[in-house]
Parts: C-alpha cells; sequence; structure tokens
C-alpha cells in the first residue's frame, strides 16, 4: 500500500476522516509519535491495526475520543472515578 502524506489543513482532514468512515486506516501525529487510527467501532478495521503493525490481538490498542463524555461509549461502567480523571485531566493525555 502507498503512502499519500497531506498538509494537516481542513480538507485533509476531511479525507481522512472520511477514510476512517470507510473503514480504512490513516496515520496521524500525536504529542509524541505516529499513530494509526481506525473507526474503534469497526471489527475489519480494528483487525487490520493489528495487522499492520504487526501487534498481537491480546496486546490493546489505545482510543482517541473528542469529547470527554465519549469514553462512556466504550466503557462497560459509568465509573464515578473515570469522571474525576476526566475532569482533571482533559484535555490531554490520559490511559
Amino acid at each position: 500500500m502507498k503512502a499519500k502524506i497531506l498538509k494537516a489543513t481542513q480538507e485533509a482532514i476531511a479525507a481522512a476522516a472520511s477514510l476512517i468512515r470507510r473503514g480504512e486506516v490513516v496515520a496521524f501525529p500525536t504529542e509524541t509519535v505516529y499513530g494509526l487510527g481506525a473507526d474503534c467501532f469497526n471489527p475489519r478495521a480494528v483487525a487490520r491495526i493489528f495487522e499492520v503493525k504487526e501487534r498481537p490481538h491480546f496486546d490493546p490498542l489505545i482510543v482517541h475520543i473528542a469529547q470527554k463524555e465519549g469514553w462512556r461509549e466504550l466503557a462497560s461502567s459509568g465509573d464515578r472515578r473515570v469522571e474525576a480523571l476526566t475532569e482533571r485531566f482533559w484535555p490531554g493525555p490520559l490511559t
């Protein structure tokens, strides 16, 4: 697969979002390294990230979310400690 490198413009971000919606994988800069991103609700897209990274499936992936409330869609319970951590540290990296 040939990579297409784009400058971080609104058009490039929209193009990357479109690729993600179609189940594709994109690379993007984070605070420290480049990451690979895909729709975390699309099992084939997630499998593709494991494949591209040659990562074992027992090694978890990071999920980036846009708003603080987004964690609720991903969590199995509404733990108050998560609320406290997001209030204290977001926006910003928190693992």
